[in-house]
């Protein structure tokens, strides 16, 4: 029994002397760290640059102005003078109605103002005899009054008469339609030979003014002190650009709108754009950029070298040796693919943006892609 146990002691011992006397740590700290092969990883150098402060929305373009065009006057309809889809400009005929109509109740209005014209000279010319013949003691009182009674209804039939010529006039120009707007036409609803009703509730056609353009979009409510403020200073820049295109449409805030959504905690934003390329397009949704501000120097790293633990936001940096150091910075705030770092690195000092997680501190790399570890004299 003894016997076993001593096999059993001296077997341990055996077992003990192989390992060389790490600990689970060291070996660890072996495999990862300073004490084994070196960990490759993919490094990036930390930038001081310009930085824009910016937000990034979903926005809706919106026709800067719309017109439902209708017809004013029943009639047929005997020519339409674009096609659906054009361009046109403000005071161009788009439609013409039968005038036939109109211009014979013109000439008629016409005719009644010269026949009543020529019947009230001449009972104006009554009504001065008759004054006269009173005078003299000829005529008497009565008539002389009733000569200036017919002379005085005769001139309010002339100004009905007036009334009427105009409103023949009015009536006939409404047989031409054109643009009230420039802009781009929409479908055409009715066709030459139609008959069109005035103020019917379906319009001739819609015009949508494309050029300038609005695109609508939200802020969160808390955001507006922060838009208020740049653009009192002047510097909110905006831009935006349909899916897909690469380039960007410039433009600038010209709408808030008085009152936060209380469903959405948002509030309405407009910006108008020249869109002289036609780049825009009423109801066609927009990624929208406004730029409040640029930050001229901010430090900045790839965002993917920062890593989030129980302290907060960390990098590991390569120091010139080829070791790693874990360093705790402050994000200030993150743009697209970078980040802006508020403290905590400095321009020119090398950061690990892949092969993370089998690091520790001081544990030894090698650069697979990116910069050396062996950093220029940084500036201060």
């Amino acid at each position: 029994m003894r016997l076993g146990v001593a096999a059993i002691v001296l077997t341990l011992g055996t077992a003990a002397c192989s390992t060389g006397g790490e600990t689970p740590a060291q070996a660890a700290g072996g495999r990862g760290g300073g004490g084994g092969g070196a960990v490759p990883v993919a490094t990036a150098k930390v930038e001081q640059k310009s930085m824009p402060l910016a937000l990034t929305i979903i926005g809706t373009a919106e026709a800067y102005s719309n017109v439902a065009v209708h017809a004013q006057i029943t009639g047929s309809l005997t020519s339409v003078n674009f096609k659906e889809g054009d361009d046109v400009t403000s005071g161009q005929v788009l439609f013409t109605l039968d005038r036939r109509p109109l211009e014979g109740a013109l000439q008629q209005a016409q005719a009644t103002l010269a026949r009543d014209s020529a019947q009230a000279a001449q009972a104006k010319s009554t009504s001065a005899r008759y004054d006269d013949l009173q005078n003299r003691g000829i005529a008497t009182k009565e008539q002389a009054d009733q000569a200036r009674s017919a002379a005085a209804a005769l001139e309010a039939t002339l100004d009905a008469d007036r009334a009427a010529v105009e409103n023949a006039k009015v009536q006939l120009q409404y047989a031409t339609i054109t643009a009230p707007i420039s802009g781009r036409t929409g479908a055409l609803i009715v066709h030459e030979g139609n008959l069109v009703r005035a103020n019917d509730a379906t319009p001739l056609v819609v015009i949508n003014q494309v050029t300038p353009i609005y695109v609508s979009f939200g802020i969160p409510e808390g955001r507006l002190p922060e838009l208020k403020r740049y653009l009192a200073q002047g510097t909110v820049h905006v831009e935006a650009a349909a899916p897909g295109e690469t380039t960007s449409s410039t433009g600038r805030i010209t709408f808030i709108d008085n009152a936060v959504d209380s469903t959405t905690g948002q509030i309405r934003i407009k910006a108008s754009f020249p869109n002289s390329d036609h780049r825009l397009w009423p109801g066609q949704f927009a990624n929208v950029t406004v730029t409040l501000s640029t930050e001229p120097n901010a430090i900045v790293v790839p965002t993917v070298a920062v890593q989030n633990g129980q302290q907060g936001n960390y990098v590991f940096v390569v120091k010139p040796d080829m070791t790693v150091d874990l360093r705790t910075i402050v994000v200030g705030r993150q743009a697209e693919d970078a980040t802006v770092v508020q403290n905590g690195l400095k321009r020119d000092e090398i950061v690990v943006t892949d092969g993370q997680l089998r690091l520790v501190p001081g544990a030894k790399v090698s650069i697979k892609t990116g910069p050396k570890g062996a950093t220029s004299k940084v500036e201060p």
